[in-house]
């Protein structure tokens, strides 16, 4: 017989217990756990047909029809369980479902007289997304880091990260890059309900009694947004912005984006060309036909340097600190920020010292 855990109990018991999701492909698809193994009780079409009898003639049909469709594919779940395990030397499994109901209990039971010790998350993938939007209302230490476009921000903080620093790579977990040009290059992005389980996983690593960095971004990265709860600690979040020469800004993204198709270049400026302005958008376009990279890169910035400028002064100022760099040098960079930061951090222990 299996037995009912929380979610919190899975994550919390440190052993490496293989978590089986057993929802549809569509469902597993749109958004699951990270790390999770899809073991679907029934396909996208044989759910439809459970959904459709339990409308049209009550849950016995249901079941009766449920029954049917699994009967055949058992010994192939055993299998396919057995397997799983075996994998990573694992002597137990765990499974979900939607809501930890009849999908998840009877793929248990199988799995359970099959000789597998098996449990299940109570409340199923409903539990998690709760767990999800709880941990995204505590009070994260938040430090922002600004900068115009180009100034190198991603590379900042993975130096940071090299530092013993840590950090949350937001565009990392979303595929994309931020501005228009952002998805050049990248995977195809995640949903916004799956961008959030990455971080909540992310969240999930760090201790939340010390500085997070973060990068400054839009609510909507791509085609994700960044959760509500989690923005608004962004947006109260101290920022720390640095400052960087053009020519520096501009060597930096040729770098970075000039390897890239002319035509995925000139399509990311097709799109921004209203807020661009016709004159620069078309001078833009024209320096990308002419292989003039930097001229083109100098040209876009007038659109996002301007975008940028008015964000940064929407912030409260009393939370916006400005550091100047002569170069774009990541792990230099890193080394000031650090520095700057335990020099502020200083500064409140002996204010709050003084004030007591």
């Amino acid at each position: 017989m299996f037995k009912e855990i929380t979610i919190l109990q899975y994550r919390e018991s440190g052993e490496k217990v293989p978590l089986i999701d057993v929802r549809s492909p569509k469902e597993f698809e749109h958004a699951h756990i990270p790390g999770a193994i899809n073991i679907p009780l029934f396909s996208n079409e044989e759910r439809a047909i459970v959904g459709i009898t339990y409308k049209n003639e009550g849950q016995d049909s249901a079941i009766k029809k449920g029954l049917e469709l699994v009967g055949p594919k058992m010994a192939d779940f055993v299998a396919l369980a057995k397997q799983i395990a075996s994998d990573v030397q694992a002597d137990s499994l765990v499974v979900h479902c939607w809501r930890g109901g009849m999908r998840s209990k009877s793929l248990a039971t199988l799995f359970n007289f099959a000789g597998i010790n098996t449990n299940v998350i109570k409340g199923g993938y409903k539990s998690y997304r709760r767990l999800m939007h709880a941990t995204f209302a505590k009070p994260w230490p938040l430090i922002i880091i600004g900068g115009k476009t180009g100034s190198a921000k991603t590379a900042i903080l993975q130096a940071l990260e090299n530092a013993g620093e840590q950090i949350i790579d937001l565009e990392k977990m979303a595929n994309h890059k931020g501005s228009a040009f952002g998805h050049i290059g990248e995977a195809k992005q995640p949903g916004t309900e799956m961008f959030e389980n990455l971080l909540f996983e992310a969240l999930s690593e760090l201790d939340i009694s010390k500085r997070i960095w973060i990068e400054d971004e839009s609510h909507l990265i791509g085609t994700v947004f960044i959760p509500e709860l989690f923005w608004e600690h962004m947006r109260n979040a101290s920022v720390l912005h640095c400052e960087f020469p053009t020519t520096e800004r501009i060597n930096y993204l040729v770098k970075t984006y000039g390897g890239f198709e002319k035509q995925a270049l000139l399509d990311a400026v097709k799109r921004i060309a209203k807020r661009l302005g016709g004159q620069h958008a078309q001078a833009a376009i024209d320096f990308f036909e002419a292989g003039n990279l930097a001229e083109a890169t100098a040209t876009v910035l007038i659109y996002y340097d301007k975008t940028y400028s008015y964000g940064l002064s929407q912030r409260p100022q009393e939370k916006v600190s400005t550091l100047t760099m002569d170069t774009i040098d990541p792990n230099e960079n890193a080394k000031t920020i650090i520095k700057h930061a335990n020099e502020l951090l200083q500064l409140q222990i002996v204010s709050i010292d003084s004030s007591n």
